[in-house]
C-alpha cells in the first residue's frame, strides 16, 4: 500500500460566471449537463462527508491521520463554496439547481436521521471512491475535458487532484472507528443504487430544461463519450469491482504521478502569473 501525503489546502476561486458558456464542453450540450448535474451533489454531500470524519475524530488516535483529516474537512470546504459559486451560475442561465440541491440535501438528511454514524461513515468512503475513481479517469484521460471551456476544465481538474490526494482519509478514519467490510459493502451497494438513480433524474431534469431529453443525437453523444470514445465507464467499473475486495485500500492504486504533474502545472502557472506584473513593468 502506497503513502499518501498530507494534501496542501489550496484556496482556490475560479472565474465561474456569464463568461461561461451555457454549452461549455464541446462534445455537446448533453456532456456539459452531465457535469452540470454532478457539480449539484457537491455542497450537502461536501458536508455530509466532513460531518461524517468529524463525528469520529475522537476515535483516531495517529497524529498524521488527525492532519489528514484537517486537509480533508480544508480541501472538502472549499470543493462546496466552489460548487455552490457553479451551481448558482446553473441558477442564472435559467437550470433548477437549488431545488435539485435542496432535493440531495433533503435526502442526506433523512440518511443522517436513519443510519447511525459509523454507517454513515461508510457511505462517505462509498462516494469518496466514487469521486476518487471518476477524478482519476478525469486526469489519466485527455479527452474527458478535450476542448472544454478552459475555467470550467480547471475547475474540474482541480477537483480530481484533491479527491485524489485525500482519498484514502475516510477509508482510514473508518478502520479506526472499528469499521469492517461486511458494512462497507452493505453501504457501497446502497450508497451505489441511489447516487446514480440521482445522476440519471438529475441528467434527465437538466436535458429536458434544455429541450433536448428527446434528441436522438444528444443521447447518442453522451452515450458514446460514456461507453465508447472516451468510455470512461468501464474503467469506473473495474474501480468500483476493486472496492470489493477485503483486503482494499484506496491506495493499492497508486496513482500520485498524476496529482504530481498536476502540481507542477499550476506551480508553473502560478509562477508565470507573479512574474507578469513585473515583466510588464519592465517593458
Amino acid at each position: 500500500m502506497a503513502v499518501s501525503k498530507v494534501p496542501e489546502i489550496r484556496n482556490l476561486k475560479f472565474d465561474i460566471d456569464e463568461s461561461v458558456p451555457r454549452r461549455w464542453h464541446k462534445g455537446g450540450q448533453a456532456i456539459t449537463s452531465f457535469f452540470d448535474n454532478l457539480s449539484i451533489f457537491f455542497p450537502p454531500g461536501e458536508r455530509f462527508f466532513i460531518a461524517s470524519l468529524i463525528a469520529h475524530r475522537d476515535r483516531v488516535r495517529d497524529e498524521r491521520l488527525l492532519d489528514e483529516i484537517r486537509a480533508f474537512c480544508g480541501q472538502e470546504g472549499i470543493h462546496s463554496r466552489e460548487h455552490v459559486r457553479y451551481n448558482a451560475m446553473l441558477e442564472a442561465k435559467g437550470y433548477p439547481a437549488s431545488a435539485m440541491e435542496a432535493r440531495v440535501r433533503k435526502l442526506l438528511a433523512r440518511v443522517e436521521a436513519r443510519i447511525p454514524a459509523r454507517r454513515r461513515l461508510a457511505v462517505t468512503c462509498a462516494l469518496e471512491h466514487f469521486t476518487a475513481s471518476m477524478g482519476h479517469i478525469l486526469l489519466s484521460d485527455p479527452r474527458i475535458l478535450e476542448g472544454a471551456h478552459p475555467t470550467m476544465a480547471a475547475l474540474w481538474r482541480w477537483h480530481a487532484v484533491e479527491e485524489t490526494e485525500h482519498k484514502g482519509t475516510a477509508f482510514d478514519v473508518y478502520r479506526a472507528a472499528g469499521g469492517g467490510y461486511g458494512e462497507r459493502i452493505a453501504m457501497m451497494l446502497g450508497a451505489t443504487v441511489i447516487f446514480w438513480a440521482k445522476v440519471v433524474e438529475h441528467q434527465l431534469r437538466l436535458m429536458k430544461k434544455d429541450g433536448i431529453h428527446l434528441s436522438r443525437d444528444e443521447w447518442t453523444q453522451l452515450l458514446r463519450w460514456i461507453f465508447a470514445d472516451p468510455g470512461w465507464a468501464w474503467p469506473l467499473l473495474r474501480m468500483y469491482a476493486d472496492y470489493f475486495r477485503p483486503g482494499f485500500h484506496p491506495w493499492d492504486f497508486d496513482n500520485r504521478d498524476l496529482v504530481e504533474s498536476w502540481k507542477a502545472a499550476w506551480h508553473s502557472q502560478r509562477t508565470d502569473a507573479d512574474e507578469a506584473p513585473s515583466a510588464g513593468s519592465a517593458s
